[in-house]
């Protein structure tokens, strides 16, 4: 297993839910509950990469490591790049960025994101996904998908049902093709060189259309490799809803 880092990037500011990394699962908040899980990982340490004193405390209390960034960054990976100037990191070091709103986050998919960056030298990323099993999700643009070569590397990512059945879609989208698309997990390895300059790279004009930041790698011609995984991942909370729904686990 090759030696690699964890970063949990967390914001107190949220839209949707306010104070989401503070929330209470149980007997403590969100982001430690997240930390919690990839600590059960073969990572080398797990940090969380915070914008606030408050997280930075709630960290301390139950032991998990945190580092404060700063509060105007503009989405999670320039987060992850200071984090990893803050850390030392750089050249060849992993990191897997798990997100700070999967507090069920499975250890071995952690692992595995990690090991298979390590064996494909060629790319700068790798993500997971897995097949899916419902016409709704394939429906669904909030559902994102992704498209593989044969050695597994990403063609495209797209919030639109892809790759289309030309044939079975003619009458509207109402099965599933065979073998089953895949959905794509928001979990991703880097290269810490990669991830430090990456945030300085052009946005991209698909990046803009799909809102999808990982199409911005692929635009600049980086190659993203993925990990299929039998398993669904856990429900992440990104509403009041699914909060309540990931609380009752708890």
């Amino acid at each position: 297993m090759p030696r690699f880092t964890v970063l949990i990037p967390a914001r107190l500011a949220s839209t949707r839910l306010p104070n989401k990394p503070l929330a209470a699962l149980g007997d403590a908040p969100m982001v430690v509950r997240v930390a919690q899980r990839a600590m059960r990982s073969q990572a080398a340490r797990t940090v969380v990469a915070c914008d606030s004193d408050k997280i930075m405390q709630a960290c301390a209390a139950h032991g998990v490591q945190a580092i404060l960034t700063r509060d105007d960054h503009a989405s999670g990976s320039d987060r992850l790049a200071e984090a990893c100037a803050l850390l030392g990191l750089d050249g060849d070091d992993l990191v897997v960025n798990v997100q700070g709103d999967e507090p069920l986050i499975a250890p071995p998919l952690i692992d595995a994101v990690a090991a298979l960056l390590d064996q494909h030298p060629e790319a700068s990323m790798s993500t997971a996904g897995h097949a899916i099993d419902s016409v709704e999700d394939l429906r669904n643009p909030n559902v994102v998908k992704v498209v593989c070569d044969a050695r597994g590397r990403a063609l495209y990512f797209s919030r639109a049902p892809i790759p289309w059945w030309r044939d079975g879609f003619a009458e509207g989208i109402n099965a599933l093709p065979q073998p089953a698309p895949l959905r794509h997990v928001g979990i991703y390895g880097y290269r810490a060189g990669f991830l430090r300059s990456f945030p300085m790279l052009a946005q991209a004009p698909i990046e803009q259309t799909e809102a999808l930041e990982q199409l911005r790698a692929m635009w600049h011609g980086h190659q993203i490799a993925v990990h299929v995984t039998e398993h669904a991942p856990g429900p992440g909370v990104d509403t009041a809803q699914d909060l309540e729904r990931v609380r009752q686990l708890f």
